[in-house]
Formats: C-alpha cells, sequence, structure tokens
C-alpha cells in the first residue's frame, strides 16, 4: 500500500500549507454565504406570500351572518393567480393547481394563520390568513408561492461559489509557489555560490550587509561554516606540515644509518649501534603517530588518561642527555603534580620545548612542574638568548622562528605543534616573561 508523500521541495509545502489554510476559510466562508442565502430567500417567499394573502384578504367584506363579500378590484388577476378564499371550510375560489396542492390548501382552512411547505410534485409555501367578523372567523384567504425559483437560485448560486472558489484556490496555489520560488530564489543563490566558494577555498564570503534580515541571518551561518571548513583545510595542511616535520628527523636517521650499513662491511659492534640506532628512531616515529592519534582522540572528546609530569619530564631528560651528550643537563624539579593528559601526550608537548631549548641553551635547562587549583603549571626554562620582542608570542606561527640565522636545524614547526597539543588537551603554551633566556609555560588540566 503506498502512503502520499509530502512534497519535497520547501516551496511545495508552504504552497500546499497556503493552499490547505486558504481552502478552510473559503469554505467557511462559502458555506456561511449560502446559508444566509438560503434564509434570505426563504424569508423573500414568506413575505410575498404573506403580502399577497392581505392584499386579497383586504378586498373581503364580512357580514354579520357570516357571509363573505369580496369586493373586486379593476384589475385582480394579479391576485386570483395562487389564492384560495373559503367561507368556513368552504371553497367559494380556487386557482387553477393540482389536486395535492388543493388538499394541502383545504386542510388549512379554518385553523388561523398558519403556513406549510409541499414538495411533490413541485415546492409551493402556503400561508392562510384568516378573515374575522369581531371576534368569529368566517373565512380563510390561502396564497401560494412557488419555490422552484427560489430553490434554483440557491443551487445555482451554491454551484457558482464551489467554482469560484476551485478557481480561487488554483489562483491561490499557483501564485504562492509563484512567489514563495521567487523569494527563496537568494536563498538558492547563496546556497550555490556558498559550495562554489567552498570548492575552490576562496576567502570570499557573504557578509552581513546588503541583506534582507532573514538573508543576513542565513549569510552570517553561511559564513560561519565557510569560516569552519577553511580551519579545518589549515588544520589539516599544518597537521601534514608538522607530521612532515617531525617524522622527518627519525626517518633522515634511519635512512643514515642504513646507508651507512650498506656502505662497506661493519663490525658486529658497528651493526648492533646501527641496528639500535634504526630501532630507536622507528620507535620514535611510533611515538609521533601515537601522539598524533592521542590529539584526535582528545578532540573528539575521549578520556586522555593520567600521567606524573615528573616521571615524563626525566625520561625525556635522560633521553635527551644520550642522544645529545653535550647539550646543556636537564633538571627536573616539581611536587608530583599530575597532569589529566597521556603521558604520550605530554612527551609529545614537552619535547619540542626542550629540543628549542637545547638549541639555545648556555648552562643549564630547567623543568619545573606545580600543582595549581583545577590545573597543573609546566615551565621549560633555558638560559639561552630569549626570544626577540619583535617576535614575542609569534614564535608558535607555523614556520616561524624566532632566530632563522642561528644555523640550528628545525622548521619552526616545533612549538605550534605543542601548543596545538596543549589546546586540544583543554590546556595552552604560553611564553612567559623572564629576564635571563626562554621560559615556555604549559597549562593543564588536572588528572
Amino acid at each position: 500500500m503506498k502512503t502520499r508523500r509530502a512534497p519535497a521541495t520547501l516551496r511545495g509545502r508552504l504552497a500546499l500549507l497556503a493552499l490547505a489554510t486558504t481552502a478552510i476559510w473559503v469554505a467557511m466562508l462559502t458555506a456561511v454565504f449560502n446559508v444566509e442565502l438560503g434564509a434570505r430567500l426563504r424569508q423573500q417567499a414568506d413575505d410575498l406570500v404573506r403580502t399577497r394573502a392581505a392584499a386579497v384578504a383586504a378586498t373581503m367584506e364580512a357580514q354579520p351572518d357570516g357571509r363573505i363579500v369580496e369586493h373586486e378590484p379593476a384589475d385582480d388577476t394579479a391576485l386570483d393567480v395562487g389564492i384560495w378564499i373559503y367561507q368556513g371550510t368552504t371553497a367559494i375560489q380556487r386557482p387553477s393547481a393540482s389536486s395535492a396542492l388543493q388538499d394541502r390548501a383545504d386542510r388549512l382552512a379554518g385553523h388561523g394563520e398558519t403556513s406549510t411547505d409541499t414538495s411533490e410534485p413541485h415546492a409551493f409555501r402556503l400561508y392562510a390568513l384568516p378573515v374575522m367578523a369581531g371576534d368569529r372567523q368566517v373565512g380563510t384567504v390561502v396564497a401560494s408561492v412557488g419555490l422552484d425559483a427560489y430553490r434554483f437560485t440557491a443551487r445555482s448560486v451554491l454551484a457558482g461559489s464551489i467554482g469560484l472558489c476551485v478557481l480561487l484556490l488554483s489562483g491561490i496555489y499557483l501564485v504562492t509557489r509563484t512567489v514563495v520560488g521567487r523569494a527563496l530564489r537568494p536563498v538558492s543563490e547563496m546556497s550555490a555560490q556558498a559550495s562554489e566558494w567552498s570548492e575552490h577555498g576562496t576567502a570570499r564570503r557573504f557578509g552581513a550587509d546588503g541583506h534582507l534580515a532573514e538573508l543576513a541571518g542565513l549569510a552570517g551561518n553561511l559564513d560561519q561554516l565557510l569560516d569552519r571548513q577553511a580551519a579545518m583545510l589549515r588544520h589539516e595542511q599544518q597537521l601534514t606540515a608538522e607530521l612532515s616535520h617531525e617524522l622527518r628527523t627519525p626517518l633522515a636517521r634511519i635512512t643514515a644509518e642504513t646507508d651507512w650499513l650498506t656502505a662497506r662491511p661493519r663490525n658486529a659492534d658497528d651493526r648492533r649501534t646501527s641496528h639500535e640506532a634504526i630501532a630507536a628512531a622507528a620507535a620514535r616515529m611510533q611515538r609521533i603517530c601515537e601522539t598524533l592519534l592521542s590529539e584526535a582522540r582528545t578532540r573528539t572528546g575521549q578520556v586522555p588518561g593520567r600521567c606524573a609530569v615528573e616521571d615524563v619530564a626525566r625520561a625525556l631528560a635522560e633521553r635527551s642527555s644520550q642522544e645529545h651528550p653535550d647539550a646543556p643537563p636537564v633538571t627536573v624539579v616539581g611536587d608530583g603534580a599530575t597532569a589529566g593528559v597521556s603521558a604520550a601526550l605530554m612527551e609529545r608537548i614537552l619535547t619540542p620545548l626542550l629540543d628549542n631549548a637545547r638549541r639555545y641553551a648556555v648552562r643549564r635547562i630547567t623543568v619545573e612542574s606545580e600543582r595549581r587549583p583545577g590545573g597543573v603549571l609546566v615551565a621549560v626554562v633555558d638560559d639561552g638568548c630569549g626570544v626577540p620582542e619583535s617576535v614575542g608570542a609569534a614564535v608558535f606561527e607555523a614556520g616561524r622562528r624566532a632566530h632563522p640565522d642561528d644555523g640550528h636545524d628545525g622548521a619552526g614547526l616545533g612549538l605550534p605543534l605543542a601548543r596545538r597539543l596543549a589546546r586540544a588537551a583543554g590546556g595552552d603554551l604560553t611564553l612567559a616573561p623572564t629576564s635571563d633566556g626562554a621560559r615556555f609555560v604549559v597549562s593543564l588540566p588536572t588528572g
């Protein structure tokens, strides 16, 4: 069994709603009009038959002996049509009429003022007006009027009003569809424009000026969607750049060790050292991938885990001393704070900060952690040249380096990655003012 479906377009639904609403009102008005017209026609028939009966009764004179004397007017042809005159219950004047109508008129004689309708074979209204002699009824005048013309008029008006309603509703439906279609045309144009802009990645926006109030709200919403899409595209591009940057070093280490092993035969110790270096680089690549997945889970609202900040910092300090024995040592101090992030994510946040400190530190690098109400602060401090005031917070921009000519390796993506990871976990990474070197402070929620 097939079910009827509502129109799929907004224009069709609005036109159908307008049609249904108008149809209800038009049907109510048509019904009220025809009921009122029927009442008026019945009233007219009553007035006509009463007037004719009264006119005929005015020519009647009741004698003291009970006889009725009719004074004939000069031209009573119009009065004699459909008129019965009774003396008592005996008809002294009858019009030409059917037997059924004659019988109905005879029943009204002598019964006072009354009226009745007949329907077979034709509709008539009969009205009986008594002729009085003092307080005694001595005769009756019965007048009739045909109702066929009135009923034909009522039926014709009803049919005409129904036809007019159909034409009116058809016109309203077509006009509504046309008007709604034209009213919604700017919406369709804006939707197509937004689709084109999103496809080509243009920075153009609709803006709120020059639009109607409703379209201004739509334009604002479309602009927000385009901004979000642009932000997602930038995020993907930034993620690709950061992933390339983070994986470049361990991948280069693996490639170099592989080339070194295949260049010429090596002894067992050299091979073991190269294998360990390759394994360490591969493990680092694995940690990078796991960290990015951890960030994705953090962005989607999954529980990030918990970790002891000092334990992660000490592990990174030990690794730094092994990989860079000539770099300043890393000192870890704290009060046993626990951050509400996984150890892998904590490591990926601190690694760029420690790498940056190792590049510029002169004698010392310090990782400080402390509990704060509702969170944990982790500071990475070095005694290097610091960040120039002209750079400031711009050091967190992707590709931006505080000292691009210092000869150190790096593409300026580590700090932006660390900040993005911290913000994804519900915290932040800022550059704190200090009189010596640089101080980067990570704020994270507590575990």
